[in-house]
């Protein structure tokens, strides 16, 4: 009876285990590769070693010495190359994963009213959702109010030119957590020049971190959402919303059309 048990354990469970584990932690590393953009820097590094493992199993001498000789070289390349997309990952993985609730539909709405509101009146706004990642180094740089959310104090900070409203909102669940906050401007050399500081910072801290940032333009009240790379310009309220709820309902991203226009 032992021995039976004993061998089910060894050659059929324990296979089945390791293959499950496996194919477990292979799902989470593309996922993650997936959510950071950067299968870009994957693609490189397998083209890579692809050519090198068919110039080996070919056995072809010429070959196999350029790339020798070159493939030093070609991998820093390929890290310089997509130094940001490294950035992004190492910056996750320092700062780690942790959990943050799903966006309640009356914190959207909220936010959502502030944001036309503001659009009427032509006042600029960032708003930094934060998700997974630790954003204690942006929180850093503004001022702690830790208050509940709600369109009117939303408006109070940047409908007016008090010392708060130059910077961005960072809301953390359910809460007002800091304002006047500063973030990191994105040197992309594609983004469109008629983009301000605001759309510029907006990008800058969507392509280092997971956050999701609401943008008003102070210039044509256009709405505008920015999440891991992605810039979505001048769309409705209904679209924002379902950005936000798809992004903090599962990791994966929403299939939606990118509309990156020019303000003028």
């Amino acid at each position: 009876m032992l021995e039976g048990l004993s061998y089910i354990w060894q050659n059929i469970l324990v296979p089945l285990l390791d293959i499950a584990a496996l194919s477990f932690l292979i799902f989470k590393v593309y996922e993650f590769l997936v959510a950071t953009n950067s299968l870009t820097v994957l693609k490189g590094l397998l083209l890579v070693a692809f050519v090198y493992a068919v110039a080996f199993l070919l056995n072809l001498p010429t070959l196999k010495w350029i790339l020798g000789f070159i493939a030093p070289g070609v991998v820093v390349g390929v890290f310089v190359v997509f130094q940001p997309e490294l950035r992004k990952i190492f910056t996750q993985l320092g700062q780690g994963l942790g959990f943050r609730s799903a966006a309640k539909a009356v914190e959207l709405e909220a936010i959502l009213n502030a944001m036309e509101l503001l659009s009427d009146a032509r006042r600029g706004a960032l708003i930094v959702l934060a998700r997974n990642m630790n954003l204690k180094n942006i929180l850093d740089t503004g001022i702690r109010l830790d208050a509940e959310l709600s369109s009117t104090l939303l408006v109070t900070i940047f409908g007016h030119d008090t010392p708060l409203h130059d910077g961005a909102v960072i809301v953390d669940n359910g809460r007002i957590v800091a304002a006047s906050c500063y973030l990191p401007l994105s040197d992309d050399p594609g983004i469109k020049k008629s983009f301000g500081a605001r759309h510029r910072a907006a990008l800058g801290l969507a392509e280092q971190t997971d956050a999701i940032v609401l943008v008003v333009s102070e210039e044509t009240g256009a709405l505008s959402v920015v999440y891991s790379s992605s810039f979505i310009y001048n769309t409705g309220r209904d679209e924002i919303a379902h950005i936000v709820s798809s992004l903090f309902k599962k990791s994966k991203q929403p299939q939606i059309s990118e509309k990156i226009l020019d303000e003028k």
